[in-house]
């Protein structure tokens, strides 16, 4: 007899609530990247400041935390199939739409570059491919995925010293499994894997088993997250203060106290080592726990966001990157020119700090328009392929 799955009643608001909350600080970092004047890395702490390392670093929340809460929305809504067949078909296909979503539609969106000359392999990459896996995974006990989960986000970083070019012409299956690279496929195509299937993977394998939780009354999961997060955020301080494991780059005192902390909290993203992981969820899944209860216009107006994620994503995508291009069209250079921009390369066009917060903020409301309406849309129709967007 096929199995079943227990039954999801109602949305959870504190999901849809942090979820928002990244969507609109991932925003942030795009629009840094396409309009910011500034011509070094936020995180290179010989040149930066402590409010351009954190407006880079805040957004370090946002892969983590999107990538576990899609698991842990798998688990949910996943529920509401009839038989674990019907819903692991639907990670399937699902997954295997958001592959041919980031190949395409979200490429171009990245470059305007009709071409496709260079594939940018980021989060929607590794989402699809993570619900592709997760498809054959819950067959599992949540337990057991949650384990297969934990495992790789613990153990990847003992991988650190395998490299792709030790690889040769094979590099690029190394890169795709666990290392941040450039791969050039023939003098026509290349791509840049900046997700690797490892630890992502096993992120949204924790999510879902984390997902299981929400089954508890919400006092009770309201405490056992802040400890969970807490827990998280502990052995995160441990493992870095004493250099034990668990990031590529060990912490080394600086001259002054606040390049400190920024060197303390600035760990490896591509891919993400055990350490950004803990941070990162830790934050999170302590905001889970605290935002249990709030009802506000305030976390209201998250939600309509944390809502209609991947519609955000598709929107906000192409009207930062189409803003970067009016403004530079406004100043005169070629449309030959402005068709190549793409992050970091507006150079002196760009605005100060000052400027990207304002434009941030506009894009960001602008957007909350269509993704009401959308949201609502979601509320009064069950058509098939509102799931897939």
């Amino acid at each position: 007899m096929e199995a079943t799955l227990p039954v999801q009643k109602q949305r959870i608001n504190s999901i849809d609530i942090v979820r928002g909350i990244v969507m609109i600080i991932m925003a942030l970092d795009h629009v840094r990247d396409y309009m910011s004047n500034a011509q070094f890395n936020p995180l290179d702490l010989s040149k930066t400041t402590a409010i351009f390392f954190f407006t880079r670093w805040i957004t370090h929340l946002c892969a983590p935390t999107f990538i576990f809460l899609s698991g842990a929305s798998a688990y949910l809504s996943l529920s509401k199939k009839k038989t674990k067949k019907e819903a692991s078909l639907f990670l399937l296909t699902r997954g295997l739409w958001l592959l041919l979503l980031e190949l395409t539609i979200i490429s171009f969106g990245w470059q305007f570059d009709i071409g496709f000359h260079t594939i940018f392999a980021q989060v929607i990459w590794v989402i699809g491919w993570s619900m592709i896996v997760l498809s054959a995974l819950i067959y599992l006990k949540p337990m057991y995925v949650g384990l297969f989960g934990l495992i790789l986000i613990f153990g990847h970083n003992t991988l650190d010293f395998i490299k792709a070019d030790s690889f040769g012409n094979a590099k690029v299956w190394w890169m795709l499994l666990h290392e941040t690279n450039f791969y050039q496929i023939n003098h026509y195509e290349s791509i840049f894997v900046l997700y690797p299937l490892v630890p992502w993977v096993g992120v949204m394998a924790a999510g879902y088993a984390f997902g299981t939780l929400f089954k508890l009354e919400p006092a009770a999961r309201r405490a056992l997250f802040i400890k969970t997060g807490i827990g998280c955020l502990l052995l995160f301080t441990v493992l870095r203060y004493f250099n034990i494991y668990g990031d590529p780059t060990p912490w080394q005192p600086q001259a002054v106290w606040w390049k400190n902390i920024l060197a303390f909290i600035n760990c490896q993203k591509y891919p993400p080592s055990l350490l950004y992981i803990l941070m990162t969820l830790g934050i999170s899944i302590t905001a889970l726990g605290l935002l249990e209860y709030s009802n506000n216009k305030l976390t209201r107006f998250f939600m309509v966001y944390g809502r209609v994620p991947f519609f955000y994503y598709l929107l906000h995508i192409y009207l930062v990157h189409g803003t970067a291009f009016i403004i530079e069209i406004s100043k005169g250079l070629s449309t030959q020119a402005v068709a190549s921009i793409g992050p970091s390369s507006l150079g002196a066009h760009g605005f100060n700090l000052a400027g990207v917060y304002l434009i941030w903020l506009c894009i960001v409301l602008v957007l909350y328009f269509p993704c009401r309406w959308y949201m609502r849309l979601k509320q009064r129709r069950n058509d098939w392929w509102l799931s897939y967007l």
